[in-house]
Parts: structure tokens; C-alpha cells; sequence
């Protein structure tokens, strides 16, 4: 079968960027890259789309044979193709992103590529533009938590504050006082308060929650008042 004349042959590799929230920190999950350039340095999840596989179930693949990792519900992000961004070839990388709960998946991580969780704000330097990448799922995901409910997915059924303000901290890269915090949130009366408490966390002690998930599905909006600037993500 004839080719395109004069045509430019390209590599596309998939790269996925996996969020996790461990019920304290939100974490980034990060292998070491197994081949030269920047052999043994931190790198995102990634490697070369196969000829016969397309981008979802290429990054399904990938992700699994780097960490061990599978059933991650991936969303495309973007596609990063300046020409410079791999040194050795020219290659375009379609990137992916995925929040999900470590401890649903803690015991799946593998350590072939010695993948390992970091927390947001202490990850190292990636390679590439992989660091670019990364800023730019973090937008997005801020964009999510915002205007859909999935946060909450990440907590357990019972939850405390702190639990939810670490959560909306890392999510969107700020400090809640810790008062106002409280306050704000159940002023939404989004939250019923258990009797019970997390003992484990400090001496005192501070009581679980539950989200009312009736009343939340029709009031997601109160939510808003949490988040710097709503109208400024994109």
C-alpha cells in the first residue's frame, strides 16, 4: 500500500498523569524512566503507542505494565508535541489524567519502575516537559472539583474536616484557616455530623461526617464558596 509522499514519520507516545488522594495528602504517582535520554530520573507514566492499539487502551497498557495499576478511568488532557520536547526523536506525547483513592489501589503498585507516590508539593523534577504537563492537569483538575462532585469520591464514608480541607488544599494549591474552614462548610448543612470520633489523628480527637448525598446532589453549588477565584479556572 502506497504512503504519503514526502512525508515526516513520527513517534506518538501516551503519558498518564495519576492523582491519588491517601485520606491526608494528595499525592502524584511517578516511575523511574528505564531508558536513555534521562535513564533512572522521575518521569511520568509513559511510553510508545503499539501500531495496532489506540490511545486509551495504549495508556490503559502502559499504566499497567509501569505500576501495576488497572481499571483507572483515564481522561484525555492534551497533546504536547513541540518539536524539541524529546531529544533523541522527534516524538508527540498525548497526555492523560486520573485522580483516584491510593488506598483502593495500594496493593495493585508494582515495582518494576519503582513507582512511587509524592506529595504534590514535594515531587521532584520530571523530565521533558512532563513538569508542564503536570500544571496543566492540576488546572483541570481544579476545574472538575469545582463544578462536579468528585472529591468526595475519594473519601471514606465517614470523614473529618481536616480530611476534606487537605483534600480542597491540594487540589487548589492554597491554605483554608482552619476555622473558617469549619465554618463555611457546614454552613452549606451538606455534612451530618456523626458521634463518633477519629481518635487516631490527635488526642482530642475530631468527630467524623457524612455527606448528605441527597441534599448535595441538588445543592452542589454552596460548594463554590470554598474555591478561590470559580470563575478563573478554565
Amino acid at each position: 500500500m502506497p504512503k504519503y509522499y514526502k512525508q515526516t514519520r513520527l513517534l506518538i507516545a501516551v503519558d498518564c498523569i495519576i492523582f491519588g488522594f491517601d485520606g491526608t495528602e494528595l499525592k502524584l504517582l511517578l516511575v523511574q524512566r528505564g531508558l536513555e535520554p534521562e535513564k533512572g530520573k522521575w518521569s511520568l507514566i509513559g511510553s510508545f503507542i503499539r501500531e495496532s492499539e489506540d490511545f486509551e487502551n495504549g495508556a490503559a497498557r502502559i499504566l499497567n505494565e509501569l505500576t501495576g495499576l488497572e481499571g483507572v478511568y483515564l481522561e484525555q488532557l492534551h497533546a504536547f508535541g513541540r518539536p524539541d520536547r524529546d531529544p533523541l526523536e522527534r516524538t508527540i506525547s498525548v497526555a492523560y489524567f486520573a485522580l483516584i483513592d491510593i488506598n483502593q489501589y495500594e496493593r495493585q503498585i508494582n515495582t518494576d519502575f519503582h513507582a512511587e507516590w509524592f506529595p504534590i508539593q514535594k515531587t521532584p523534577k520530571l523530565i521533558f516537559d512532563h513538569d508542564q504537563m503536570v500544571v496543566m492537569a492540576k488546572e483541570k483538575l481544579r476545574y472538575k472539583a469545582a463544578f462536579h462532585p468528585i472529591l468526595f469520591e475519594l473519601l471514606p464514608e465517614k470523614f473529618t474536616l481536616p480530611q476534606l480541607q487537605s483534600l480542597y488544599e491540594g487540589i487548589f494549591d492554597t491554605a483554608f484557616d482552619k476555622r473558617n474552614f469549619s465554618r463555611k462548610i457546614q454552613s452549606t448543612k451538606l455534612l451530618v455530623k456523626q458521634k463518633d470520633k477519629d481518635k487516631e489523628s490527635s488526642k482530642k480527637g475530631a468527630y467524623y461526617y457524612k455527606l448528605d448525598k441527597r441534599r448535595y446532589a441538588a445543592k452542589f453549588h454552596a460548594f463554590l464558596n470554598f474555591i478561590p477565584n470559580p470563575d478563573n479556572l478554565k
